[in-house]
């Protein structure tokens, strides 16, 4: 019984995890149908900018991660401006495939910039301990901005003038460009945000991982499986398929290994949309 608070935290964790690292690709792919295969070197981007900001500059830490959204929503429009936008009609194969060539590059020039193995940073605020265990403190950071970036998601699509043109753009792009909505615009921004979602989960997943170039191609698969079981709701879905996917890989991570847990939130999402092939959300009736 004393173990129970230990994986209730452990659990919270790992869902606050997948849903920080699913978030952003469950906004281009929800909202733009773009199959955004550089979403792990977006991830990268922030883990890199963040470690360089705290150890070079000297910045602090919440800072830093915050910069690190920042530069990886300047290099989503960049990207979404010279290609995304020039693909919005194609078939999706030929996004994946344009996306993938981007991933390979990016990964490419951080591998010539900082190497494969660039130093990281500690985790802050030490260890809590909890019956007689003890655990990163920063887990308990972790779910807490989780549930921030949750809330400012729902008051972003649901309160703001862009959160409706941004799901009026989905639903009917030819009909909001005839009512005067500046489609380019708004996908531009659309396109941003989920690479700045990406970055700031890269970043603030820095002090709790390696840190490297290749530190997204970890995570990159767990995040397309999270927002695809989740459905077509892009935020309440890709909410609980990581409630239930990240909860079933920590508790058998915990029971066994760390690879069964991993392979355990590919199995449980495969069976998922076997028998639910539009996800969970698929027979809701919200769209968020």
């Amino acid at each position: 019984m004393s173990t129970i608070p230990v994986i209730l935290i452990s659990v919270a964790s790992s869902i606050a995890t997948l849903f920080i690292i699913s978030c952003g690709l469950a906004i281009i792919f929800g909202l733009m149908r773009v199959v955004n295969m550089a979403h792990g070197e977006f991830m990268m981007i922030g883990a890199l900018t963040t470690t360089a900001l705290v150890l070079r500059c000297g910045f602090p830490l919440w800072l830093a991660i915050l910069a690190s959204s920042c530069v990886g929503a300047v290099a989503g429009a960049l990207l979404e401006i010279l290609l995304v936008r020039k693909i919005y009609q194609r078939q999706p194969l030929e996004t994946l495939l344009v996306t993938f060539g981007v991933s390979l590059m990016m990964f490419q020039v951080a591998v010539d910039i900082v190497g494969v193995a660039p130093a990281g940073i500690p985790p802050p605020l030490g260890s809590l301990h909890v019956a007689g265990y003890a655990f990163p403190a920063y887990s308990v950071v972790l779910v807490g901005a989780a549930a921030t970036i949750l809330i400012g998601l729902l008051l972003i699509f649901q309160s703001t003038r862009y959160g409706l043109l941004a799901r009026a753009t989905a639903e009917n792009p030819e009909m909001a460009q005839a009512l005067g909505v500046a489609a380019h615009r708004i996908n531009m921004l659309t396109f941003a945000l989920g690479c700045s979602l990406s970055s700031l989960g890269g970043g603030l997943l820095a002090p709790f991982v390696s840190v490297g170039p290749s530190m997204g191609q970890a995570y990159v698969g767990q995040a397309f499986m999270t927002v695809v079981a989740g459905g077509p709701a892009f935020l309440f879905g890709t909410l609980w398929s990581a409630v239930l996917l990240g909860g079933v890989s920590s508790i058998l991570a915990q029971i066994f290994t760390n690879l069964w847990g991993i392979t355990s939130l590919f199995l449980v999402a495969v069976v998922l949309l076997r028998f639910k092939p539009l996800g969970l959300s698929g027979s809701w009736r919200r769209n968020v």
